[in-house]
């Protein structure tokens, strides 16, 4: 399997280049004035934004165009803990309202958010909160909590390194995405459930393919599968967007055969893909996402109509360090700032009315 170590570092700051700024309030402290939540569109640009760093959400979006974001991440603050906090901190708890004057802002431009569990340092540690907490019930609870204070309407799962091969968080995740399925159908909550996975440019391996298994079989309800295109760690994958694309394929031929009552239009419609905007971390530097492969990944994802594009990370899009591997704050190629989400940002279809 490739290695994926995308998320080890914790940088506090961002290198921003100036462009256009919207207003935007504290992002601290609760508050029940989130805006009003909105169902995403059938095909959305959702980068993943880092919680670790003092950005703004509006902020991010005024600069860079993009409108919808994926949180990550939301971790327990300890193995056997059933809280869900911001990147493991037991000082920010979710309930605690971190984002919402934010996001109310955010709402109010047309976008929204996708709160992300896990991310490899919460899976490699088992502070992943379906790792941690040791209750069923208690887990369900905590993905509640975190619906109803952000009004979330899809979440995201990110599974890998050592979680990928803890049968009991696997299994206690599935079954209590079920349980909140439930609850959102009672409650009249649309809410999606997306799951992000490792992937090789053929496809999803074994691991995996287990983890959505176990969720047919607890019959979880999948909405997306979204496959980090990145970090493949095989010494042969230089056309990065030839090995997105072809891993894609590979995921919708795997779709198929968990689900083979589906139409080919809603497996591709079930398909995700996070690039990484520039060098990786993979040590040769021969990973490289330019912005053509982007431009080509777009493109296939229009045609075939994929259901969500993504990168890791937004705070990533922009060229102030050219050579630099796998950095949290820039690309480390030739671009210029905001080029990736300039360029990905109109795959968003317009929003439901």
């Amino acid at each position: 399997m490739g290695v994926h170590r995308l998320r080890t570092l914790v940088i506090a700051g961002l290198v921003l280049v100036p462009a256009l700024v919207l207003a935007a309030g504290v992002e601290s402290g609760p508050s029940s004035a989130a805006g009003t939540p909105r169902t995403l569109p059938a095909h959305v640009f959702a980068p993943y934004f880092e919680t670790w760093t003092t950005n703004r959400l509006i902020r991010v979006a005024g600069r860079s165009g993009a409108r919808d974001f994926t949180l990550a991440f939301v971790q327990a603050p300890g193995r056997g803990s059933c809280t869900p906090t911001w990147n493991g901190d037991p000082a920010e708890p979710t309930a605690g309202g971190r984002y919402l004057p934010g996001l109310a802002a955010l709402r109010r431009e047309g976008g929204d958010v996708i709160p992300s569990f896990g991310g490899y340092s919460a899976d490699h540690a088992l502070t992943e909160i379906a790792d941690s907490c040791p209750s069923v019930r208690r887990l369900a609870r905590a993905y509640e909590s975190v619906v109803r204070t952000y009004g979330a309407t899809r979440l995201d799962m990110d599974v890998e390194d050592r979680s990928l091969a803890h049968a009991a968080g696997i299994d206690r995740r599935n079954r209590a995405l079920l349980l909140v399925e439930r609850w959102a159908h009672r409650s009249g909550r649309p809410l999606q459930i997306s799951y992000t996975l490792p992937v090789e440019p053929a496809g999803l391996e074994a691991d995996g393919l287990a983890v959505l298994r176990d969720a047919v079989h607890a019959g979880t309800r999948v909405d997306v599968v979204n496959i980090m295109t990145f970090d493949y760690y095989d010494g042969v994958t230089t056309d990065m967007g030839a090995a997105a694309i072809g891993a894609a394929r590979g995921l919708h031929r795997q779709l198929h055969r968990l689900y083979p009552r589906r139409s080919s239009r809603r497996l591709w419609a079930m398909v995700g893909v996070t690039i990484l905007p520039g060098i990786d971390d993979y040590p040769r530097k021969t990973e490289v996402t330019y912005l053509r492969d982007a431009a080509r990944l777009r493109r296939f994802a229009e045609r075939v109509g994929i259901g969500t594009l993504s990168m890791w990370a937004i705070e990533r899009d922009n060229g102030a360090c050219p050579g630099r591997i796998d950095s949290n704050t820039c690309s480390g190629i030739a671009q210029a700032p905001w080029a990736f989400t300039h360029l990905l940002q109109p795959f968003t279809s317009p929003a439901p009315r």
